[in-house]
């Protein structure tokens, strides 16, 4: 059985994910009030949220070698992150994150043996699924299954959405949309794609739900008809 899947996104007027002024204080106060069991967020969202570059690491304690206990009535969220390269070696900090309960990383087949062993000394739980990229159908499976996760909140990038949009993941898209235009002619939407070949039907959407909340700020609510291109 698959979760539910909600895209969640600030964005300008005219799309973009960044070079305008996010209100991130509203952005995370909605968040907050998610009854979500897990947040899916992007390798390379989580490198620039802390301003690293792939593979760099900070200092770690003898903590960070040992198994934390996990607390039965902690229902915060899950943190999980499709990483098959290896690139983020920053675990120890990512769990000092207030709003999450644990971090899962999603690995495949083609993830290095090393990188495996380093999650494994410090008792970093992983999944491996998918051969040479992370199968995210299989994941969003496994996290029901194993794990209870019965609705996903996606922090991330357009590539992230963009794959779980193809793939007919998604099911809910939510938009705190901003009265500033960025402009520019670069990729940085919400929905990044490679299919560009025309014969593509955009995919449909139903509007649930629109209310302005602050500084002219609009939440937006969709909810998925066409999950997948056809």
């Amino acid at each position: 059985m698959m979760p539910i899947v909600i895209l969640y996104n600030a964005v300008s007027l005219d799309g973009r994910i960044t070079g305008f002024d996010a209100d991130l204080e509203l952005y995370y106060e909605l968040a907050s009030k998610w009854d979500v069991d897990a947040v899916l967020m992007g390798s390379n969202t989580v490198l620039t949220g802390f301003g690293v570059k792939a593979g760099e690491t900070f200092p770690e304690s003898d903590d960070a070698f040992q198994p934390r206990e996990k607390d039965p009535d902690d229902n915060r969220p899950i943190l999980v992150v499709p990483d098959s390269k290896g690139q983020i070696r920053i675990w120890s900090e990512i769990l000092k994150l207030p709003y999450i309960n644990s971090v899962l990383v999603l690995c495949s087949r083609s993830t290095p043996r090393e990188y495996l062993d380093f999650l494994d000394e410090r008792y970093i739980d992983y999944l491996v699924v998918g051969y040479q990229k992370v199968d995210l159908e299989n994941a969003l499976e496994e996290l029901n299954t194993k794990f209870g996760v019965k609705k996903v909140r996606v922090d991330s990038g357009g590539v992230l959405n963009g794959i779980l949009l193809r793939q007919g993941l998604a099911d809910e898209i939510h938009l705190l949309v901003h009265p500033e235009l960025v402009g520019g002619s670069t990729p940085n939407s919400i929905f990044q794609t490679n299919d560009t070949d025309g014969e593509l039907e955009p995919i449909k959407l139903y509007l649930g739900g629109m209310e302005k909340i602050k500084d002219d700020i609009i939440y937006l609510r969709y909810r998925i008809l066409d999950g997948m291109f056809k």
